[in-house]
């Protein structure tokens, strides 16, 4: 591992009068064998004292940004302009289940500091000047397993932060490790303390777990990470409108699946731009089903839910606007009934999200049965939007052949300009031969006379 550690750090370790070690995920990922970059996440700690940090840190050419003697913590620059985060050796107390330690105790027992922490793999030390690996809690062999096992008994553990249940879940999906049968029972047993943990917090755990098949290249990851949501009892108490879905029945000549497991499918499908639709298409399904006895309204009732999930969960607003107008799309001309003249506006009205949708509406067909092949709709609405670039039929405004100044030099209302070329797109979209400037301008003139008069 000496190999790929930062020489700015081995520089530091040399100036610490205690031995200096890396711990966590860099560890942890360089035994599983994944690679381990520059831009890795080195956390250090020691026994050392702040005071004692911070003068090799000064001696080493780093720069401190911050020092929290509360919690032994000291945030440094390096001279190439990386960051680190240093850790004395400590033990934490908590109140049940609340994420942040109410008392802390400085030590300099490294099997302490160890249990202090979540999982095994994540407590395998690395000291940086002596070139040796240092694991005070088995945590080598549980790697060596692809086990998750708790530094401590599990119902502690889990007791202790609600936030683990989450990282659980996570790590399982990153590392493809499993939980070993205690810490499975463990977070079954506390799954409500999720409930405790701020929503930005269990948004980004969440992210985490929909996209992580790209930490480590394990291509079912997001799957698998899910699935343990379901298994450990978490997932009632961070997203319960999907729970609702379990063992929901669906039509059988379309569908295997209970709505639940449909919408984990999805997300395995799902390219990862498009994670959190892929979760959350069928939101409106469980609704509906209470309120209606079918699933007719759930792509508008799901696109509300989504909403106040995400906005429940301090999503970004983007995120949130647009998985929003996913869900509420994704069921459009599902049977490919509808008029192609229908779909030629629906794609004009939408453009800047068709490429999404359409990778949403494949992943929801593929989810069905497992069905890999090209969904019907998709090659439907695929080969027209192929015929609308062969004739030039607009897709966006920019593509229409008049803009908004010739309009306004026609006679156009500067306030009615956006409205007159977004009904000129439409207009063109049905028909690529009219979106020539002459017949383009003629419409606008008839349409300002007409919304004029």
């Amino acid at each position: 591992m000496n190999a790929i550690i930062p020489e700015n750090l081995k520089r530091l370790a040399d100036f610490c009068p205690e031995p200096l070690y890396l711990v966590g995920g860099s560890v942890r990922d360089y035994l599983c064998g994944f690679p381990v970059g520059a831009d890795a996440d080195w956390d250090l700690c020691s026994p050392a004292t702040e005071d004692e940090f911070l003068r090799a840190a000064e001696r080493a050419g780093c720069t401190v940004r911050s020092v929290y003697r509360n919690t032994g913590t000291v945030k440094l620059t390096a001279p190439d302009g990386a960051g680190y985060e240093f850790t004395r050796f400590r033990s934490d107390k908590y109140v049940r289940g609340v994420h942040a330690p109410s008392e802390i105790t400085f030590t300099s027992d490294m099997g302490v500091d160890a249990r202090r922490r979540d999982f095994t793999c994540n407590a395998v030390y690395y000291d940086v000047a002596r070139e040796r690996f240092v694991d005070p809690l088995g945590g080598r062999e549980d790697i060596a397993n692809r086990k998750l096992r708790t530094v401590a008994p599990a119902k502690k553990v889990f007791g202790e932060d609600g936030l683990r249940l989450m990282r659980l879940c996570r790590f399982a999906a990153q590392l493809g490790f499993s939980p070993d049968e205690e810490c499975l029972f463990g977070a079954k047993e506390h799954a409500a303390l999720v409930q405790d943990v701020v929503p930005e917090r269990v948004f980004t755990e969440l992210t985490h777990v929909l996209l992580a098949d790209g930490k480590h290249g394990l291509s079912d990851g997001p799957y698998r990470g899910l699935a343990l949501l379901r298994e450990t009892g978490v997932l009632p108490f961070v997203l319960p409108e999907l729970a609702l879905g379990q063992d929901m029945a669906q039509r059988s000549d379309f569908h295997a699946y209970d709505v639940l497991e449909h919408t984990f499918r999805c997300v395995r499908y799902a390219p990862r731009e498009i994670r959190y639709a892929a979760l959350l298409h069928d939101a409106g399904k469980p609704f509906c089903m209470k309120r209606d006895g079918n699933f007719h309204a759930h792509p508008a009732e799901g696109a509300r839910i989504a909403r106040e999930i995400l906005s429940r969960l301090k999503a970004p607003n983007r995120l949130t606007e647009e998985t929003e107008k996913l869900v509420l799309l994704h069921m459009v001309d599902f049977d490919c009934r509808m008029r192609e003249s229908k779909v030629r506006l629906t794609i004009a009205e939408n453009a800047s999200l068709l490429p999404r949708l359409l990778a949403l509406k494949q992943a929801d067909f593929s989810a069905c049965k497992d069905d890999l092949s090209p969904a019907p709709t998709v090659v439907k609405w695929k080969r027209i939007l192929s015929e609308m670039r062969a004739e030039n039929a607009p897709t966006t405004v920019a593509e229409l052949d008049v803009n908004g100044a010739e309009l306004i030099a026609l006679g156009v209302l500067p306030r009615r300009t956006g409205e007159a070329l977004h009904e000129l797109l439409r207009f063109a979209a049905l028909d690529g031969t009219r979106n020539r400037k002459h017949v383009l301008l003629a419409r606008a003139k008839k349409f300002f006379t007409e919304v004029s008069s």
